[in-house]
């Protein structure tokens, strides 16, 4: 079996040869962003959102953390930190997943599927129990504010903090500076 090294490599070349843009933090393959588009026939179909994504030292053997670095309105979404409530990733990883997994399949599901009955966000949560139609408005509007693919590279320096990550537990520091500082 390769070495955890190895795979973490392995894992982002294949996410790469995907086509999906990605950018690397602190000049490390611990810490990137991806540019992920929303999931075709969704709410989010015409958004495109930046998501940091850190590999702890134990990957594939423990799960990456992830996290929205623009704003995202969805029940299993925290829309101030970013941080997403998936049980795939924060609960059930197994090393047999790897990075496309998690951007062709688990954060699609999450989009397509929310569950409001395991929110991080519960006003999101509350409006889509309570009033389908303006919750599918509200997701609209903050794909066209926060998500307009031109848009997607101007997020802001201060927006990307550490709180911004899944509920895994991963380390970071307030010392680490993440993105272009002269923007």
């Amino acid at each position: 079996m390769s070495s955890p090294s190895k795979r973490r490599e392995m894992d982002l070349m294949k996410l790469m040869m995907r086509d999906y843009k990605v950018e690397m933090v602190n000049d490390g393959i611990h810490e990137f962003i991806v540019d992920f588009h929303g999931p075709k026939e969704s709410l989010y179909q015409e958004g495109v959102w930046r998501i940091k994504v850190e590999l702890p030292d134990a990957y594939p053997y423990k799960s990456p953390s992830i996290g929205f670095l623009n704003k995202m309105y969805h029940p299993n979404v925290d829309e101030m930190s970013g941080s997403v409530c998936l049980d795939v990733i924060n609960q059930t990883w197994s090393p047999m997943f790897d990075l496309v997994n998690v951007f062709e399949v688990f954060l699609p599901q999450l989009l397509l599927y929310p569950n409001p009955s395991d929110p991080l966000n519960g006003e999101a949560a509350a409006l889509l129990m309570r009033d389908r139609a303006a919750y599918e408005q509200k997701v609209k509007e903050y794909c066209q504010r926060y998500a307009k693919p031109e848009d997607v590279s101007a997020v802001d320096d201060e927006e990307l903090s550490d709180d911004e990550m899944s509920e895994d537990g991963s380390e970071s520091g307030d010392e680490q500076v993440v993105g272009n500082p002269d923007l």
